[in-house]
């Protein structure tokens, strides 16, 4: 509808995210613990209580009145007796209305005899029990809209009407008039279709006309007493004209009451002048206001409420975003999100972070399994215990919708390499991946960074993509891309004598690799690399430099806080250690650590996920042939695809090259593999 949407779009003229939590008008802007959320022109901030002092209009004007705001009196009824005993108590023309009733419905205005009484009473039996009866205001009526602590807009509403051409009769002008463009169903067009219904009907019956009747040419008919839009009414745009008391009394209403966005609906001769000075009064105080009459009025210029509201929400200078990491690559996310997620985490933020092993909102665990993707980011970013979020995204989820988030202050590449999943969603080569995971880059704020792999060809050129600032990471100073981006003053995070450096023209920050348990001293070189990269953004979160070193160095990498990712265990005198290692470059960098491990003896259980290309089965076990000395292929239920045997056969494939593998043996199921090695240490 049109009140949502001018909310929504003055949040996108000032950069606040926003997403759409139900198909109706509830839409959450900003995230984490700086969100907040409309339905329609009520927000997260509206009182409660103060929609419920709204919507019993009794209360309101005993409000009202305590506040020193021009009401009209009246009393409750609940019997048409009653009800014209406060009549002739009152004297003069009265309203009747439901005590609680929104839209205007069941209001009977401009009535005085004891017919018109009774007979208004049982229309307003219809929407309640309870009766407000109360003395009618002569004059136009007004709304006026207040956001906060001032008037926003201001319009005078016209009751449905149709004018006369000499030829048509009522019922026929109505027809026509509800054909204009302009007018719809409910709140989603600028003005609502005219209802002629018994309301109608009663009305032009009450000035003695009925439906056939033929206006003369020029002549206005009026089908109801109350001008609200919903029933078919129209608006002109009075927001200049509002005198400054009048404006104060509106504002005093809805402080009173306790509404951040107030509808005031005021009757009097001229918005021109103080209310007291003219018998006018306020009639009702409404809550989530309708914005369609100041948005697009039917005579005079338009105003940005819309803005106002998200001005409100949000004071310039906000725009309610947490950082947000994104963080991609072929292997290392996940340590990287885990390191990341425990630098901040160090500053006394409350992290939201997905993986592929889960959900962890400030280290609690809410959600298992593969979250890498938008669903699970979404979910963070909508989480109120969220100060900053660190998102694992993978390329099946960017594919498949895109990122849960539509701006990210860090950028994560890790590494492309030889590539992983080739061969599906028509992804067949590692520049095609690169193209994938390249989103994140290209979504980079323009005061964000990218941390990009330099040693990484791929990852490199994504560089050129980035709107924000490029930090490169490698481990060689020298390599053409670091050297080239350190001699224009740019960032650059490197190691140099078993150091960690983070340069940027002359200045320099150190940190020893004997001070991070994650690299074992320097000797995990892929563990170096994943460091790295978050040295890198946490530099572009501005983190201060010996909160990263504590970090660094109280950082564990076990099983309990990066599981499957290079744990380490000691089992009857042997070093054992598992990883998730699943493609050719994991396998490398695993391979190459391993080397360098002294042992007498090197015994690896693996196999391979069905749905990876056959070079890619081979080329792992290539690679594990020139480290290991005995080789335990497997094979369990889930082969994705593949008959029974087809996975160890191209497993075995790979093998056949190898010099160094002594023993291969090959069994069948996960558990079997692993206790049959157990059993030859």
């Amino acid at each position: 509808g049109p009140s949502t949407g001018s909310i929504v779009d003055a949040a996108v003229q000032r950069n606040i995210p926003y997403r759409r939590m139900t198909e109706g008008s509830m839409v959450q802007f900003g995230w984490g613990s700086k969100q907040k959320r409309i339905q329609a022109a009520e927000t997260s901030d509206t009182s409660a209580i103060a929609e419920a002092i709204a919507q019993d209009k009794e209360v309101t004007k005993n409000l009202l009145a305590a506040a020193g705001v021009s009401v009209p009196i009246g009393e409750v009824v609940t019997c048409a007796d009653d009800a014209w005993r406060a009549a002739q108590k009152i004297g003069g023309p009265i309203v009747l209305k439901p005590k609680d009733g929104n839209q205007g419905k069941g209001v009977v205005a401009n009535i005085q005899t004891e017919e018109e009484v009774r007979a208004g009473f049982e229309v307003t039996q219809g929407f309640g029990r309870e009766t407000i009866v109360e003395r009618y205001l002569p004059g136009a009526d007004y709304r006026l809209l207040v956001v906060g602590n001032r008037l926003s807009a201001a319009a005078r509403r016209e009751p449905a009407q149709v004018v006369g051409d000499g030829k048509h009769t009522v019922a026929q002008l109505v027809e026509k008039e509800n054909q204009n463009p302009l007018r719809g169903d409910g709140h989603a067009t600028a003005l609502t279709k005219i209802r002629f219904d018994d309301i109608a009907l009663a009305h032009l019956a009450s000035n003695g006309l009925s439906p056939q009747y033929v206006p003369k040419i020029g002549e206005r008919v009026l089908l109801r007493n109350n001008a609200n839009l919903s029933t078919g009414g129209t608006a002109t745009d009075v927001t200049d004209d509002v005198h400054p008391d009048v404006a104060a009394s509106a504002v005093a209403a809805a402080q009173m009451i306790g509404l951040d966005i107030a509808g005031v609906d005021i009757l009097c001769e001229s918005i021109y002048k103080p209310l007291e000075q003219q018998g006018g009064g306020i009639v009702e105080v409404n809550a989530a206001p309708g914005l369609r009459m100041h948005l697009k009025p039917s005579y005079g210029k338009g105003r940005p409420v819309g803005e106002d509201i998200i001005n409100m929400m949000f004071p310039p200078g906000e725009d309610g975003r947490i950082p947000v990491v994104g963080v991609t690559g072929t292997n290392g996310k996940t340590t990287t999100v885990r390191l990341i997620a425990h630098l901040l985490s160090e500053t006394g933020l409350r992290v939201g972070m997905t993986g592929t092993d889960g959900v962890y909102i400030n280290n609690r665990l809410i959600d298992t399994g593969d979250c890498s993707g938008p669903k699970s980011a979404r979910n963070v970013l909508m989480h109120p215990d969220v100060d900053a979020a660190v998102l694992e995204t993978a390329r099946g989820g960017m594919l498949r919708e895109g990122l849960g988030f539509d701006r990210c202050q860090v950028a994560v590449v890790t590494n492309i390499g030889e590539g992983d999943h080739l061969g599906m969603n028509y992804i067949n080569t590692a520049a095609e991946l690169a193209t994938v995971k390249r989103i994140i880059v290209q979504n980079v704020a323009h005061h964000g960074a990218a941390v990009l792999n330099a040693a990484d060809v791929h990852v490199a050129k994504m560089a050129k993509a980035c709107p924000g600032d490029v930090i490169f990471f490698a481990k060689d100073i020298n390599h053409p891309v670091m050297a080239k981006h350190r001699a224009q003053g740019k960032r650059v995070v490197y190691v140099e004598q078993n150091k960690i450096v983070a340069a940027s023209g002359k200045k320099e920050f150190h940190i020893e690799l004997s001070e991070i348990p994650l690299t074992a001293n320097g000797t995990i070189g892929f563990q170096i690399e994943n460091v790295l990269a978050a040295v890198g953004a946490a530099w572009s979160l501005s983190i201060p430099w010996d909160i990263v070193a504590k970090g660094l160095n109280s950082f564990v990498s076990d099983a309990q806080s990066v599981p499957g990712r290079f744990n380490v265990f000691e089992y009857k005198g042997a070093t054992l250690i598992a990883d998730y290692g699943h493609n050719p470059d994991a396998i490398k960098a695993l391979s190459d650590t391993i080397i360098n491990m002294p042992a007498k003896k090197r015994l690896v259980v693996i196999s391979g996920a069905g749905d990876r290309r056959d070079e890619d089965l081979r080329r792992q076990t290539e690679i594990l042939g020139q480290a290991f000395d005995h080789v335990i292929l497997y094979e369990d239920q889930c082969q994705r695809g593949r008959a029974d045997g087809e996975v160890i056969a191209l497993l075995r494939e790979g093998l056949q090259s190898s010099k160094q593998v002594k023993k291969i043996e090959e069994l069948r199921g996960e558990f079997l593999a692993i206790d049959t090695a157990l059993a030859q240490i």
